[in-house]
């Protein structure tokens, strides 16, 4: 009789339905925590263009207020660098070349497994709109 009991495969579907359940599960706890880092790859996109066009329009890299608007927008304070051609000072003469290179951390947690820290990096470009004589 026990044999014959544990040779039946009567609940076989039912465990693997519940390992099927469990795999999902986990999947969409995995994408659940990889998001947040695509949605601040595109903020710090945003970041990026955003301080550029500011350049481009004021023909100079001292876009400070611009900066502390968007670090209070998309909560990220990443470390910027430019690379220009300056003309004097932190000024660009017209068509001059203005690139920026933003770049910021992320953790992502996997539960109890720990942080990983992943660096993201966004880059922007534009040419000077003012003209210094």
């Amino acid at each position: 009789m026990l044999k014959r009991i544990l040779k039946g495969k009567r609940g076989e579907g039912y465990i693997d339905v519940a390992v099927g359940i469990l795999c999902l599960l986990l999947v969409v706890a995995f994408a659940v925590q990889l998001f947040p880092v695509f949605t601040a790859k595109q903020q710090l996109d945003i970041f990026a263009v955003e301080i550029v066009r500011e350049a481009e329009i004021k023909g100079s890299t001292n876009v400070d207020s611009r900066i502390a608007d968007m670090r209070e927008q998309t909560g990220l304070n990443p470390t910027i660098r430019w690379d220009c051609d300056y003309y004097s000072g932190k000024k660009i003469q017209l068509n001059g070349d203005i690139e920026v290179l933003l770049t910021d951390t992320v953790d992502i947690g996997f539960f109890v497994f720990g942080s990983f820290p992943i660096e993201i990096q966004a880059k922007a470009t534009g040419k000077s709109e003012v003209y210094y004589k």
